[in-house]
């Protein structure tokens, strides 16, 4: 069954919800334009576990792990994570600026946060992504698309391309070419 995006509240139905009190309203004016794919493990190489959900709500222990000490603090969030099985959470409204790109410009326009979506994928940069997580992720993005007209499929990107020299996420493992095929 196809995901479906309630443009009303900005909420995917059907979806784990975990939502983050970190975002906020978009700027007036302000629309979806771009899509930002980002990997995210927690610790880094780790998968599974609370953690990404503790950071994307502010309940990180920083006791639990040396990293998390590195990271303390720290406010973040994305609109999405989609897991090593595929399984997909939902942290902030679509609607919503999430707090996930940090100092970006996606052809020359600053502060992407302002008008994209962020989807992270738990993985490495450098191990394979899964193949439930391409399938998901093309299934996000056909359900945004047709949410939210002022997106494209020329516009979906990853975080090391609108944050060159900073990030490096999704990485040389993710697999650009079998996104774009999954949503020709």
């Amino acid at each position: 069954m196809p995901l479906d995006i309630d443009t009303a509240t900005g909420l995917a139905r059907g979806v784990r919800q975990v939502l983050s009190p970190h975002c906020d309203a978009r700027p007036a004016g302000s629309a979806p334009e771009l899509i930002v794919v980002h990997g995210i493990s927690l610790p880094p190489g780790e998968f599974g576990g609370p953690w990404i959900d503790a950071l994307f709500t502010g309940r990180l222990p920083p006791d639990r792990d040396p990293y998390f000490r590195t990271i303390e603090g720290m406010r973040v969030s994305s609109h999405a994570l989609i897991a090593r099985d595929g399984g997909l959470t939902q942290y902030v409204p679509f609607s919503q600026r999430a707090w996930h790109a940090g100092a970006s410009e996606y052809c020359g326009r600053a502060g992407c946060n302002d008008f994209s979506i962020g989807i992270e994928l738990e993985g490495t940069d450098e191990l394979p992504y899964e193949s439930a997580q391409y399938a998901t992720l093309a299934g996000l993005v056909r359900a945004l698309l047709a949410a939210y007209p002022t997106l494209s499929r020329e516009r979906v990107t990853g975080h090391s391309d609108i944050a060159p020299g900073r990030k490096t996420d999704p990485g040389p493992a993710f697999d650009w070419a079998r996104l774009r095929a999954l949503l020709a």
